[in-house]
């Protein structure tokens, strides 16, 4: 980051709200591909990136992007270290307690399970499995409640994390967002696939913001909106989920 850049970050980090100086700080995981991720230089790329780009560029607002891990990134929002959340978080009840969501930017999607090719798992009386998923997360809740009595659930910080252990055996399967399986899958050249029954969980897939910074949520909400009519949200999701919609064009 410039040195200028960093002066202004540390200007901001005094100013409350952020957004009455027109800068928007955005914080993104920066490790879910294709929703957010580092490119080779380093940089914030993906999905999300794209659109908060848009977003900002929409509602004439300067756009910082901040990477922040996952376990950490509601508290850090409530705390003021930025601004907006776009990191692939679902829209659930839980998080409405204490923060809020814009509208959402992706439809809700199925959390799918994958396995080894050939594992042979019974879903209908899954017993003894091991079963990861990033912690956090509205899967890493729903296997909880629903698989943990009679199954271990295996929590990791990254996604990628939990991917890297199937792949080495130590897991029997993993629940994770469709639409961030799809492309692990289909580049695995069979060595992984889908399993059991999809499950619906959550929303859609918004940007979190602090219940107070209503002001900035109705600005975000106004672009998103401009962005869906004209077909721009439709075609970066088309651009980054293998062709996937249209969903929000008029």
């Amino acid at each position: 980051m410039k040195k200028t850049m960093l002066v202004a970050a540390a200007v901001l980090a005094l100013a409350t709200p952020a957004f009455a100086q027109d800068t928007v700080r955005i914080a993104t995981e920066g490790a879910y591909a294709p929703w957010n991720f580092l490119n080779d230089a380093g940089e914030p790329a993906g999905y999300e990136i794209d659109l908060g780009n848009a977003i900002c560029e929409k509602a004439e607002l300067s756009c910082e992007w901040v990477i922040n891990d996952w376990d950490s990134i509601i508290p850090n929002l409530l705390a003021g270290n930025y601004d907006l959340i776009m990191a692939g978080m679902s829209i659930t009840d839980e998080r409405l307690e204490t923060i809020d969501f814009s509208d959402n930017y992706f439809p809700p999607d199925p959390s799918k399970f994958v396995a080894a090719a050939g594992a042979g798992l019974d879903f209908a009386n899954l017993s003894g499995a091991r079963v990861g998923v990033q912690g956090g997360t509205i899967q890493a809740g729903y296997a909880e409640e629903n698989l943990g009595g009679a199954n271990t659930i295996v929590t990791f910080s990254t996604a990628d994390q939990a991917m890297a252990d199937l792949a080495a055996g130590n897991l029997d399967t993993i629940l994770a967002d469709g639409a961030y399986l799809e492309p692990v899958v289909n580049a695995s050249n069979g060595a992984i696939e889908f399993v059991g029954e999809d499950v619906m969980i959550g929303g859609g897939v918004g940007a979190g913001v602090r219940k107070e910074d209503a002001e900035l949520k109705a600005t975000v909400n106004e672009a998103l909106a401009s962005l869906k009519a004209d077909g721009t949200v439709d075609a970066l999701i088309a651009q980054w989920f293998d062709g996937m919609g249209p969903f929000f064009a008029e």
